[in-house]
């Protein structure tokens, strides 16, 4: 019976963490999260710089975690459109009936002068392969209990070789980013300011995107309309949809 227990004490007496969840776990949960077969939104970035907000609306269709299509539907850029096929980014702009293949230093370029970068839209959601993840604390967003995690790029293929972020310990959701060079100098922060319902998923409604190497620049994404796992035509996601 001593034996019994002396062992159910050092059970009991041994670090929390064994039991705990690790970073890996909790990064692959978070991308699972945001990650849908297919899904259809609509929405609105909202530009504020030294000249005052511009806002350019837009619809967006997803399959997957590397395919997406936005086609924005603002007065100024009716009809301009990117395509996302895996890690290729194709633009294309109406009035040229030009076509463009975004590569090297474009992809750092932002989406329509927005804070919001071509290489932000690049970055798949398999980080728990990508980057080693390490739990550094904990900490309220919004009023919800979050990890923070510290992710280090394993590859060049990313577009930041370091994050910090925040993940709500209930939904998985990423609240609160910092994205950093090699370097550890810090390129773009972002917060979810609001979190919605939508098609009875819980996501952001309201996100904040800042560019560091732009002054007195920041991005609201508004979330209007989205729904997961509807029926899309194939022809979305191919080059022939753009023209």
């Amino acid at each position: 019976m001593k034996r019994i227990i002396l062992t159910i004490l050092a059970i009991i007496m041994l670090p929390i963490s064994i039991f705990a969840i690790s970073g890996e776990e909790i990064v692959r949960l978070a991308d699972e999260a945001q990650t849908f077969k297919t899904a259809k939104s609509s929405g609105e970035f909202q530009v504020t710089d030294r000249f005052g907000t511009k806002i350019t609306s837009f619809n967006s269709w997803a399959r997957g975690e590397s395919e997406s299509f936005i086609e924005f539907t603002s007065r100024a850029e009716r009809g301009q459109k990117i395509l996302r096929t895996k890690d290729e980014i194709y633009l294309y702009y109406p009035d040229a009936e030009e076509l463009i293949r975004m590569q090297g230093s474009a992809l750092r370029q932002g989406v329509l002068g927005s804070d919001i970068s071509y290489e932000d839209m690049t970055g798949g959601k398999d980080r728990a392969k990508q980057y080693t993840i390490e739990i550094t604390g904990e900490e309220k967003v919004l009023g919800r209990d979050c990890w923070i995690l510290k992710l280090t790029a394993k590859t060049r293929t990313v577009p930041y070789p370091k994050e910090i972020v925040w993940i709500d310990k209930k939904s998985y959701l990423v609240l609160k980013g910092e994205y950093y060079t090699k370097s550890d100098r810090l390129l773009k922060e972002m917060e979810v300011l609001e979190i919605g319902i939508f098609d009875n998923i819980e996501t952001a409604a309201r996100t904040r995107i800042s560019d560091t190497m732009k002054s007195d620049s920041e991005t609201v994404l508004v979330l209007k309309t989205f729904k997961a796992n509807v029926a899309l035509d194939n022809r979305i996601f191919s080059l022939e949809e753009l023209w």
